[in-house]
């Protein structure tokens, strides 16, 4: 007879052990849908400062070398992304960047220094304020970066 009740009692902590590992998963799903979705709205509201503090870092990078950073026009379309290793969601934009040479630089007799360049400049999300190091992937768009990056970042679905 108590063999009865212990197989019951097991079978209803079972259950419940299942129904709690199905509801934690269901509450993580809704909490980081929640969070990328306050991320992207909030990168709307604090993108004029980020693309000014984008330009300011990346020119002062040095790269390329011999080219002063002249003007980075950002597109309008964002690709939100979220970097498997620090699960941090990322933005992408497209951006054409203007240099010119630096005297003494060894660019000033190269005709193609003042092309215009294609590339995707990336900010992250730190809590609650979106950053950016001035990281910048020249020669790609922002869905080809997804792409190359594959394995280290994975597209947030809009």
């Amino acid at each position: 007879m108590w063999d009865l009740y212990i197989g019951q009692w097991i079978g209803v902590g079972v259950i419940t052990l299942i129904s709690l590992f199905i509801a934690t998963r269901g509450l993580q799903h809704f909490w980081t849908t929640r969070n990328r979705r306050r991320g992207r709205k909030r990168f709307r509201h604090q993108r004029e400062r980020l693309e000014a503090r984008f330009f300011d870092l990346a020119s002062a990078t040095g790269k390329p070398r011999g080219l002063r950073w002249v003007d980075v026009d950002f597109e309008d379309a964002v690709c939100f992304a979220v970097d498997r290793e620090k699960n941090q969601l990322l933005a992408l934009v497209g951006v054409t960047i203007g240099f010119e040479a630096i005297e003494g630089g060894g660019m000033e007799e190269v005709q193609a220094v003042g092309n215009l360049r294609a590339a995707t400049a990336i900010f992250h999300l730190e809590g609650k304020w979106w950053s950016t190091n001035g990281r910048v992937l020249f020669n790609l768009e922002p869905i080809e970066a997804l792409s190359r990056l594959d394995g280290v970042m994975d597209r947030v679905a809009d």
